[in-house]
């Protein structure tokens, strides 16, 4: 899949990207930290500013917002991501409300399902810079993320957002633009090569 419109960089050399689901404390924090750990293992996580928030209150209480579902911050421990050696902030995430202001401060917002993509665009009004997508659409597949709140299938949640997570991470590096101010941040002239192979580092697909 090509970008839409595109990069829409607000600030120089930093791409920033937000996970939206319904409360914010399964998939689009599974999200969060999925991308947090693919740009940290490539030396880039300074490049990026990466969050995730929900489409609706239910996980936010006197506005403060619950803490990562305990059964996916189990399964993100499982791929060794919220650990001590690689704690990404997985235990201070709070669920927050995606606001208005959210379109102009992100260059992907990236939904779930069609519900969140309906949020999504009556929230800010349409999609006129071609900033939103859906998750499935960085990956060969076509359809939503489950919620596993409702599925308890947090293996499928986790293969669908580490699919979507590492393609639209490949989207972004052989991505004209995006790649050259990858290499004018990193002053590393080999990170912007249209005819190299810009493969991950560290490849943790679900196999099979």
């Amino acid at each position: 899949m090509n970008l839409k419109n595109g990069p829409q960089t607000p600030s120089p050399r930093t791409i920033r990207i937000l996970f939206v689901c319904h409360g914010n404390i399964c998939r689009s924090t599974m999200s969060e930290f999925i991308m947090k750990d693919i740009v940290s293992k490539q030396g880039l996580l300074e490049h990026f500013h990466i969050e995730s928030s929900a489409t609706h209150t239910d996980e936010i209480w006197n506005g403060v917002g619950s803490p990562v579902y305990p059964p996916a911050r189990a399964k993100l421990r499982e791929h060794g991501i919220g650990t001590d050696d690689n704690e990404l902030g997985v235990s201070e995430k709070r669920a927050r409300l995606t606001s208005r202001g959210d379109y102009d401060k992100f260059d992907f917002i990236i939904g779930m399902d069609r519900a969140n993509m309906r949020d999504l665009e009556r929230l800010f009004g349409g999609d006129p810079d071609k900033k939103l997508y859906k998750m499935l659409d960085f990956t060969d597949r076509d359809g939503d993320v489950a919620d596993p709140w409702y599925t308890g299938n947090f293996d499928a949640t986790w293969r669908d957002c580490s699919e979507g997570c590492h393609g639209l991470f490949r989207q972004i590096l052989t991505d004209p633009v995006y790649a050259k101010e990858l290499s004018d941040a990193d002053n590393d002239s080999e990170w912007f090569d249209e005819e190299k192979d810009h493969g991950l580092i560290h490849d943790d697909f679900p196999k099979g």
